[in-house]
């Protein structure tokens, strides 16, 4: 799993990419010519202390990374917190990310991983 880090990568998809939006998640896409996913995750100060936000990335980035084979390739994904996300646990968030990800047609959801 790769990471967008620079601001000009968020700010490019923040600009050009196409956001879904549900009760927990902001999902922001656009693609790239890398034939590669890269993750973003912004967490506000608004949503909690250093702890609550890191935890929220925590969980975010583990969902993607479990399903991340049943994604398209060649996507900036950028997710944002929203606040309601602090109280939620694990499922929720995996959920709203699936849910998110399928609105933007860009899950799989029929891919089985256990031909693997």
């Amino acid at each position: 799993m790769e990471s967008l880090k620079k601001n000009e990568d968020f700010s490019h998809c923040y600009r050009t990419g196409r956001s879904y939006v549900n009760r927990y998640l902001v999902l922001y896409v656009c693609g790239n010519d890398l034939g590669r996913n890269r993750i973003g995750i912004s967490v506000s100060k608004k949503v909690g202390n250093s702890v609550v936000r890191h935890r929220i990335k925590r969980l975010i980035r583990e969902s993607y990374r479990l399903h991340e084979k049943m994604f398209n390739s060649g996507l900036d994904i950028v997710v944002v917190a929203r606040s309601r996300a602090k109280d939620a646990g694990y499922h929720r968030v995996e959920g709203a990310l699936l849910n998110l990800a399928g609105k933007a047609g860009i899950y799989d959801q029929e891919y089985n991983d256990m031909d693997d």
